[in-house]
């Protein structure tokens, strides 16, 4: 009697295809920092309205209940995550108020902008670069350390950050704004590939412009083409925060490409 092969394993049975991490928790806590911007208050709005509970970030506290307010949550689904990202203690500060309160970080939305040009390098204040690095890079970089540890201890995670085509494709007088995006790009990049395989994912959404007055719609110009309505933004945020994009880790989405 002749020997058969073993039958090769159907890929597609559930035995074949491995669990996931983790899932994304039924009542997802998101942090938004630089919530009270044009484009954070709408994506703070984005995940209230999907049934997250959110930290609000900012500098200033007297801002966040109006913002609340605002958006109409109750006093139980969100909370003031105060502090000056830029710093290291300002960052730990702001996840820990989200942390005592809700006992988890499971998005974090880094939505902190600012923008400076118009000066040519040979001429621009060395302060002005600093300011730049500050708003863009130390601030991802304090809030990934204070955020990033609890998501790879659950299992699970999503970070998204903006970012602009100047980070790769700078324009005269605008060094220090495409440098310090330059630098965070290849941060969040960085920490994808550190993160790859544990269920946490960091992207970024790549903007030319941030169509808060909804002028592309408006008022159409060659000069507002290209530019991106928050509620776009937090569109896409919100696909790459939901456990069917797990695969999706480290990359750079367009929403300039008309």
């Amino acid at each position: 009697m002749t020997d058969r092969p073993a039958p090769k394993p159907d890929p597609t049975s559930a035995a074949a295809v491995p669990a996931p991490v983790a899932l994304m928790p039924a009542d997802p806590v998101v942090l938004v920092t630089g919530a009270t911007g044009g484009l954070g208050r709408v994506v703070a709005g984005a995940f209230a309205a999907a049934g997250a509970r959110l930290g609000l970030g900012g500098t200033d506290d007297a801002r966040l209940p109006a913002l609340a307010a605002d958006l109409g949550l109750d006093a139980d689904r969100w909370v003031a995550a105060v502090g000056d990202v830029a710093t290291r203690d300002g960052a730990q500060g702001a996840a820990d108020a989200v942390v005592a309160r809700f006992g988890r970080i499971d998005v974090w939305i880094h939505a902190v902008g600012g923008w400076a040009g118009g000066t040519a390098i040979v001429e621009v204040d060395p302060g002005e670069l600093e300011r730049m690095l500050e708003q863009h890079v130390w601030s991802t970089f304090h809030v990934a350390q204070a955020v990033v540890p609890g998501m790879l201890e659950r299992g699970w995670g999503r970070i998204v950050a903006v970012t602009t085509p100047f980070a790769a494709t700078p324009g005269a007088k605008g060094a220090p704004y495409a440098a310090a995006k330059a630098a965070q790009d290849t941060f969040v990049r960085a920490l994808a590939r550190e993160v790859a395989n544990t269920g946490v994912t960091a992207n970024l959404v790549v903007v030319r412009q941030i169509d808060t007055a909804h002028e592309r719609v408006t008022s159409p110009t060659p000069r507002n083409a290209a530019a991106t309505t928050p509620e776009e933004i937090a569109s896409v945020m919100r696909v790459l925060c939901s456990d069917e994009s797990a695969a999706i880790n480290g990359a750079r989405i367009p929403l300039d490409g008309r």
